[in-house]
């Protein structure tokens, strides 16, 4: 009988045995990563947290012992393209505050107390160094919020993205009391608004800052008000929960607002009453070097800057008039930079606006 070809070379042509890690995926990798993670989620640790690093899901037992009736606020964010300057730069060690910030800033404008913290970090191909650098920024920003850092995912997706690259996203989880929630409801005609003073750009309007960069061939080595400019667009976001917490068991406070993308303009009419507007001084911002710097070489028109950057203010506070000069010394004892930059006035028009004068 005739044996068929492909029988007689059975195996012969067999391709050699293949492994995850020739696909990309480096599994030791990532158990290595780990490993350096867990030290990291040790030093944020909160009493209710019920397990280590390792299980499909956190456990986290709630303080309900501290409330009447707890409300969860929940709140996801990432750190945008800043993230190219980062990588380029190779300035991976802030980016992890960056990350935790937009989340936990996000939370406590309605009076939440940050519990805990879970990360995404997504990359084609898993650099453990860069990647606990990263990390151990998360930890760093889940101490400064006073949360704890209780997991995340580690994703190597080969082919997803560029040698090198890698994507950040953050999920915070805050607890407050039902009728302490702040939703704005309260604010009425001469409130005062009250700035915290940002680090810098935060993470917000990268794109343009990059494009600036580009546009110009800007050296990011030079000198900027006795800071190099590069580290002064890397100054990570300023974290507000323990100086906002302490203020709201002081003081009634009637709105928060987290200035992000879209700078006062977009965001704090967001947290305003209809037929309310805010009147905002512009010559009570404060005067960033790196935010004029950004004007005059991108030659930036002045509305433009204000619903692109925070422009100075990271956080805006509305709280009655009376309570505002104490609110101030409470705030500068607490370590922030605040300053009386507006009021509340009513408004004919039913939207909520900022002007500025």
């Amino acid at each position: 009988m005739k044996r068929n070809r492909s029988d007689s070379n059975l195996g012969a042509d067999q391709p050699a045995q293949l492994r995850y890690r020739d696909a990309g995926v480096d599994i030791d990798a990532g158990n290595r990563l780990v490993d350096l993670i867990k030290p990291v989620a040790a030093r944020t640790r909160r009493p209710e947290v019920m397990a280590g690093l390792g299980g499909f899901g956190a456990l986290f037992a709630l303080p309900v012992e501290r409330f009447r009736n707890p409300v969860l606020v929940a709140g996801t964010d990432g750190v945008g393209t800043k993230l190219a300057l980062a990588i380029h730069h190779r300035r991976h060690d802030t980016v992890g505050i960056d990350l935790v910030a937009m989340c936990v800033n996000d939370i406590v404008v309605q009076g939440a107390e940050p519990l805990f913290f879970l990360d995404y970090y997504a990359t084609g191909r898993l650099d453990v160094g860069v990647a606990a650098e990263v990390v151990a920024g998360i930890g760093r920003g889940c101490e400064l919020a006073g949360c704890a850092l209780v997991g995340g995912e580690t994703a190597e997706m080969p082919g997803m993205y560029r040698d090198g690259d890698y994507d950040l996203a953050g999920f915070a989880v805050g607890i407050v009391e039902r009728d302490k929630i702040i939703d704005g409801s309260g604010v009425a005609a001469g409130d005062v608004l009250i700035g915290l003073q940002s680090s810098g750009p935060h993470s917000n309007g990268y794109s343009l800052i990059r494009k600036v960069i580009e546009l110009r061939g800007a050296d990011l080595t030079q000198k900027i008000a006795d800071r190099i400019l590069l580290d002064l667009l890397m100054e990570p976001t300023r974290i507000y929960a323990r100086a906002v917490l302490e203020l709201l068991r002081r003081y009634e406070v009637k709105a928060l607002a987290h200035i992000t993308g879209g700078g006062i303009t977009e965001n704090l009419p967001r947290v305003l009453p209809a037929h309310c507007q805010a009147n905002i001084h512009r010559a009570a911002l404060p005067k960033l070097p790196v935010f004029e710097w950004l004007q005059a070489q991108g030659n930036i028109p002045e509305e433009e800057m204000l619903r692109t950057f925070n422009c100075g203010i990271g956080m805006v506070i509305c709280l009655d008039a009376a309570s505002a000069p104490a609110a101030v010394d409470v705030l500068l004892q607490l370590g922030e930079k605040p300053v009386v930059i507006g009021a509340v006035e009513t408004s004919d028009e039913p939207e909520p606006r900022v002007n500025y004068h």
